[in-house]
């Protein structure tokens, strides 16, 4: 067993005062290598703040958040950007593709922005576990929302990520898209023993997960 991501006593303040919200009250988790985890809530129970935690994309306000074994806040913020694009990948609700590059391009954008080649052959696995060979050189905007989200994930894994995190990855997606673009999630994590983390609303996609973690008020309530 080999722990990818680790948090301990995390918590988030936000304001002061009367207005004083605690986003997270102290989070505890642990995430083994392989697994595809959901995290579940509602609106206003603080997944998304811990995702952006466990990225490192906003610090907490006391606690820690190892990935990988490296506490990532103990890096100063260049450091923390550079750790992030090699080791974290993001997909997020609204796809964040970069509209004047096409299919292939986006996909291959992070590793080039670390200035490496890609693993071509790596690459082409992923592509072709998503289903995406005949749409490599079209742009985003000629792409359906189902496929925009497909690049997206082909994007996050093509680092060989210590780690996946994604942000209500079928949120604008209808449900047969959905059940289209969750299945593929699992099958990569499957295929490349990617761990991945995924935040949900939705019960039904929290189901495709090995893992259901969730969280009320700030805490995790199951495990």
């Amino acid at each position: 067993m080999m722990i990818i991501l680790q948090t301990h006593d995390i918590k988030k303040v936000y304001g002061a005062g009367e207005n004083t919200v605690h986003a997270l009250a102290g989070v505890n988790l642990q995430v083994e290598k392989g697994e595809l985890v959901a995290i579940v809530g509602t609106s206003g129970s603080g997944k998304s703040t811990l995702l952006h935690m466990l990225g490192g994309l906003d610090r907490p306000s006391s606690g820690t958040v190892t990935v990988d074994g490296k506490d990532i806040f103990s890096l100063k913020d260049e450091e923390l950007t550079i750790f992030r694009r090699r080791k974290i990948g993001f997909v997020f609700q609204n796809y964040n593709l970069v509209p004047v590059l096409n299919v292939y391009e986006n996909i291959v954008l992070p590793i080039q922005l670390d200035g490496n080649m890609p693993d071509s052959a790596y690459a082409d696995s992923i592509i072709e576990t998503l289903g995406l060979q005949s749409k490599l050189r079209n742009l985003p905007n000629n792409l359906s929302g189902g496929q925009q989200q497909r690049v997206a994930i082909a994007r996050a894994l093509a680092t060989k990520p210590a780690i996946v995190l994604a942000d209500e990855p079928t949120g604008n997606l209808d449900s047969k898209t959905s059940q289209d673009v969750l299945g593929l999630l699992k099958v990569t994590s499957q295929k490349f023993a990617q761990t991945i983390v995924m935040i949900t609303h939705n019960e039904e996609i929290a189901q495709l997960a090995d893992r259901i973690v969730r969280i009320e008020d700030g805490l995790i309530v199951t495990r």
